[in-house]
């Protein structure tokens, strides 16, 4: 699976490490749809680092069109609630 972190680039994930990504994914949404903004930059920073740790990046150069799109590990609460509505960031 291809995953893009916005502003950051690509990176290659064995389907494997989903289910890891999936966890962190439901509590993020959980912490949007409360409010709680510094879980949210907890786990949304956790996210990004599983998603760093796991993945093997690909070039710069490289487009291949990406699976899943993560916001940047500035992004707001609000920011990313308007992008994703209440469906999470990893599809179901």
């Amino acid at each position: 699976m291809i995953v893009r972190i916005m502003g950051e680039g690509q990176m290659r994930l064995a389907d494997g490490h989903f289910a890891e990504l999936d966890k962190l994914d439901d509590e993020l949404l959980a912490e949007m749809e409360g409010g709680d903004e510094p879980g949210f930059r907890r786990t949304l920073s956790a996210l990004l680092d599983a998603v760093r740790r796991l993945g093997t990046p690909l070039p710069d150069d490289a487009l291949e069109p990406s699976e899943l799109i993560l916001p940047a590990e500035d992004a707001t609460l609000e920011t990313v609630r308007d992008m994703l509505g209440d469906d999470g960031l990893i599809p179901g």
